[in-house]
């Protein structure tokens, strides 16, 4: 049966395993001082199991990347908290792998040359950061593409070193602000086969930021659903279909999720 649960639910706190737990207690952000002030995101709280895949969808400006780039470190609660496996976000850290939309690499560095270059904060030595470089470009299959450059890439291929780049480091929670949505519709289901193949032999916590009620389904455990004016989580539901999910949309289970969701989605446009 499918499930759909308030975000009042709360998860027992002794019972999550593993590294990657993510908490947000009370979190609200806002922007701007006086008249020109803006309230991003609001007495927001969200727990996020070891191990999980998690999808935010809304509308644009409710919040969405606020919220991810809380706990990345990069955005500052104004109020609230946000914790990783118990300890205050205070900035960026290893221990959060950050995947954006425009891929955010050197043109000047191969797909090697990017990867290696993220590794040097963790002062390993050259043959080391060529060593697992070279094991996170196989792993997205791009052995084969090491010493290329960026501009003789395609945009998927693109995206693949930037996962690549990210998965080196071994964080253990990656976050994802819309990463595919610049791919054409066929380059990105072959993301969606690679991110799910990726996620089920590491197991790493995933929160993916993304506008697409499909891409959701055929990626997350649960979809939290956000609403704007003040950005807010105002539903939590969760995905029961059966790993991998194949390309075809047409099961009642996939069908029955989906006209929820966008049920959801057009009751706050």
């Amino acid at each position: 049966m499918n499930q759909i649960a308030t975000t009042q639910h709360q998860t027992d706190l002794s019972a999550h395993p593993g590294k990657g737990w993510v908490r947000i207690s009370g979190l609200s952000v806002v922007f701007g001082e006086g008249a020109t002030q803006t309230i991003a995101l609001t007495a927001t709280d969200l727990e996020l199991q070891a191990g999980t895949f998690t999808a935010l969808i809304g509308p644009s400006g409710c919040g969405k990347s606020t919220l991810l780039n809380a706990v990345a470190g990069f955005t500052a609660p104004t109020e609230g908290s946000v914790q990783v496996d118990g300890r205050n976000v205070n900035g960026a850290h290893p221990s959060v792998g950050v995947i954006f939309q425009n891929f955010a690499l050197f043109p000047w560095f191969t797909a090697r040359g990017n990867v290696e270059f993220a590794l040097k904060r963790f002062g390993l030595s050259k043959n080391e950061r060529r060593e697992r470089a070279m094991e996170a470009l196989g792993e997205v299959g791009l052995s084969d593409h090491a010493t290329k450059f960026p501009g003789q890439l395609s945009g998927g291929m693109k995206q693949r070193v930037a996962i690549a780049r990210t998965l080196a480091a071994d964080p253990d929670v990656l976050l994802m602000d819309e990463p595919f949505g610049a791919l054409d519709a066929q380059t990105r289901l072959r993301m969606h086969e690679l991110l799910t193949g990726i996620w089920m032999r590491r197991r790493k916590t995933v929160l993916f930021v993304t506008h697409d009620v499909d891409e959701a389904l055929r990626l997350a455990d649960v979809v939290y659903v956000m609403a704007s004016a003040p950005g807010r989580i105002i539903e939590k539901v969760s995905v029961d279909l059966e790993r991998p999910r194949p390309v075809d949309r047409m099961s009642e289970g996939f069908l029955t999720l989906r006209s929820t969701l966008l049920g959801l989605l057009r009751h706050e446009d």
